[in-house]
């Protein structure tokens, strides 16, 4: 009895075996080999759910998912957008927000390597190869574009005024002719105090930190840049400084990379397109510069040019 038993189970498995065999003939049935082919076609996973991202051959996206890292340059000392606690080292605020919504897309495993980068040296740092994208409270102009591409904008700002808290001096942008004014080099913001308050004595520093040090020290009447990274400093200042709230410009910000790369371009512009619609844009900003700005402004279109 036990020898029949075994002989049927034998029997059993073989049949089993040969059915298992048959499959390759089934078009409904995959293959071991289309299984592997249909794995193979992505790079990295992305995204929370572990999908897989595809990235043409060659590309940026591409290389970066292949290496596992990528280097940002943004700002390590703008209160909301983007400031380094000087304990831990980690930098944090809305445009590190954004950068890290591109990068989970590029892929989940991918890690981000900051890198400081003042307004004076944006462009250089892109073109020599230092960093791999700028996301640093950077306008998007004509005269920048001729040395490096822009996506987005994914925020429009507005150039303001920050001055001494009580001081009722000055009201608007025309006057500060006459006054000591603070801004930073390589920004708009002093190309246009410049062009909009001819008589005005400027002060440039490579940070603006140092021009806050220098409104509260009485060395300067003003600080002029956009209205966002004034509410940062104002913010941090304990009541030393007021915002005007006269803007006189707008200020749409845009994501820096190397001039030329339209696969790199796009594929930040959609992803941006993509983060507007699930709302991970307005919890980005809800949880940084929204916390002090107030209300959640609706993103701006990107412009793919």
């Amino acid at each position: 009895m036990r020898k029949t038993r075994w002989l049927f189970a034998l029997l059993l498995a073989v049949a089993m075996v040969a059915a298992g065999c048959g499959d390759d003939d089934d078009p409904n049935v995959a293959s071991e080999d289309d299984t592997e082919a249909s794995g193979s076609a992505s790079e990295e996973p992305a995204g929370d759910e572990g999908a897989a991202t595809e990235h043409p051959e060659g590309s940026t996206m591409a290389r970066i998912a292949e290496e596992g890292t990528i280097t940002v340059g943004t700002k390590f000392d703008q209160p909301l957008f983007g400031l380094q606690d000087p304990r831990s080292g980690d930098v944090e605020g809305f445009d590190v927000e954004i950068a890290r919504l591109i990068v989970e897309r590029i892929g989940a495993d991918v890690e981000i390597e900051f890198v400081e980068t003042p307004s004076a040296i944006r462009e250089t740092a892109i073109q020599d190869g230092t960093v791999d994208m700028v996301v640093a409270t950077y306008t998007i102009n004509d005269t920048r574009k001729e040395k490096i591409d822009f996506a987005g904008p994914y925020y429009v700002a507005g150039q303001d005024i920050m001055v001494a808290a009580g001081d009722e001096s000055i009201t608007g942008v025309e006057d500060l002719n006459g006054k000591r004014v603070c801004s930073v080099q390589g920004s708009t913001s002093v190309e246009n105090v410049r062009e909009m308050a001819p008589e005005a004595e400027v002060t440039e520093y490579d940070v603006y930190s140092k021009c806050a040090d220098d409104l509260r020290n009485g060395r300067v009447d003003a600080v002029s840049t956009d209205n966002v990274i004034l509410l940062g400093l104002i913010e941090e200042s304990d009541g030393a400084f007021e915002l005007v709230g006269n803007p006189f410009t707008e200020e749409p910000y845009g994501i820096g990379i190397t001039k030329g790369d339209d696969e790199f371009r796009e594929f930040i512009n959609t992803t941006l397109e993509e983060i507007y619609e699930s709302g991970e844009w307005a919890e980005a900003w809800e949880s940084t510069a929204g916390a002090v700005a107030g209300e959640t402004p609706e993103p701006p279109a990107v412009d793919r040019y």
